[in-house]
């Protein structure tokens, strides 16, 4: 089992979460398991090295925690898994305050679930949504008054909208209080709009992703958009429905069968391996983005991660979803292959001008040519301050024209009388 830290904070998990909304109390959904059959799963998951388990409130009106709490006792040492619940939704129908994410409610479920999971403290406290109701504030203070108290260690936020995240943390940083350490939200390889805006916010700040549904709720281990043949399908038929209804979606159901067949795996391990590889990739590249901008001496250790990818087996499933979804759904894919090759070639020029090799004209041209993913900002705010007042000034600006305007970039509008005089 590989284990990673959750985003920028000291908490370490298993990069594998077992979801506990299939255990508890089948009175609540029929396909939810009771305490007997859950054992086995649990049982497995920590001799595999799994250390994070995540549940909720709502889940079987808080029997899962209950299960949850007592397995996790019985395979497992307390002081090294890591225990993620959430808080949100209403357990007792029109009953109030017993909804939502005011001070009195967040309070006082966390209490509640405290007795149901029997321990004194829990790990991950997210927000199982953003309450509209409730002045932000107030949710932040509330959360932060949890950790005051050592009920919470980490707070977590889950499925919403990525200005909802943003104005939350920066309310925290404003107060001076905890803020958000991950976001768990929708995402697999049949619905990954997250890949827009939430989850490149999350690596700007530092928030580690907890996919939930990573198997889109059982349509990545089977071979059609059927699922009417078992009891989860039949529940959430019509969730289903919403959730994915691209014409796109049995191809790309069809690639991760193919995918599986040529690893000789199963279905549900190929699409969960694939989602895990485009995670890692986007926190590479990140990473290396931040290197390139802030330090391009120490650049070179951003090939050195924790996470281990097979290539091979990546750019297969990367070309078979490619084919099968067309240019909408492939978009992100060849953005993310197209920018990884874009860093390696700034990274190579970076390491050739420090040994000498190149000049900062010869960097400049370089990074503006088609396909840069760093391309003019960097040049402009980088190299601009070192080369200005420099004696080979006017030559840099000369070239930093001329191959933007060859590269169809809108740096081919700047020109020398745009710029000021060396040294200003």
């Amino acid at each position: 089992m590989e284990y990673s830290r959750l985003g920028t904070s000291g908490l370490v998990v298993s990069r594998v979460c077992l979801g506990c909304m299939s255990y508890g109390d089948p009175g609540w959904r029929s396909w939810v398991l009771d305490e007997e059959a859950a054992r086995p799963f649990f049982r497995r998951a920590v001799e595999l090295g799994i250390n994070f388990f995540d549940t909720a409130d709502m889940y079987s009106l808080g029997r899962s925690e209950e299960v949850t709490g007592r397995l996790l006792r019985d395979y497992a040492r307390l002081d090294e898994v890591v225990i993620a619940t959430k808080v949100f939704f209403e357990m007792r129908p029109g009953r109030p305050n017993m909804v939502g994410l005011s001070r009195k409610h967040i309070v006082q479920a966390c209490e509640a679930s405290l007795k149901r999971l029997g321990v004194e403290t829990i790990d991950l406290y997210q927000v199982h949504r953003f309450d509209p109701e409730t002045p932000i504030e107030e949710t932040v203070a509330a959360l932060d008054l949890l950790v005051q108290q050592g009920k919470v260690r980490y707070v977590g936020a889950s499925t919403t909208f990525a200005w909802k995240l943003m104005k939350a943390l920066g309310t925290a940083d404003r107060l001076g209080m905890a803020r958000f350490v991950s976001m768990q939200n929708h995402y697999n390889l049949l619905y990954r709009e997250e890949e827009r805006e939430m989850i490149p916010l999350c690596l700007d700040q530092g928030l580690g992703v907890i996919p939930w549904s990573p198997l889109a709720r059982g349509l990545l281990a089977r071979s059609s958009l059927d699922l009417t043949t078992t009891s989860r399908g039949a529940t959430d038929k019509g969730q289903i429905g919403q959730l994915y209804d691209h014409a796109g979606d049995g191809a790309i159901l069809e690639a991760n069968a193919n995918a599986a067949r040529a690893r000789g795996v199963m279905r549900p391990a190929a699409g969960c391996r694939e989602s895990l590889r485009r995670m890692s990739s986007s926190r590479r590249s990140a990473d290396r983005s931040r290197r390139l901008q802030v330090k391009p001496q120490v650049a070179q250790r951003g090939a050195e991660r924790r996470f281990r990818i097979a290539h091979d087996d990546g750019r297969r499933v990367r070309l078979g979803l490619a084919e099968a979804v067309g240019q909408r759904q492939a978009f992100g894919i060849e953005q993310s292959a197209r920018g990884f090759r874009s860093m390696q070639r700034e990274h190579r020029l970076f390491k050739q001008r420090q040994a000498g090799g190149i000049d900062d004209c010869e960097v400049s041209r370089h990074l503006v040519a088609p396909g840069s993913q760093v391309g003019r900002q960097w040049v402009v705010l980088g190299l601009f301050r070192h080369c200005a007042g420099a004696p080979d000034f006017a030559k840099w600006v000369r070239v930093l024209a001329e191959a933007s305007s060859a590269a169809g970039q809108e740096g081919a509008r700047l020109s020398t009388p745009d710029l000021p005089p060396p040294g200003a």
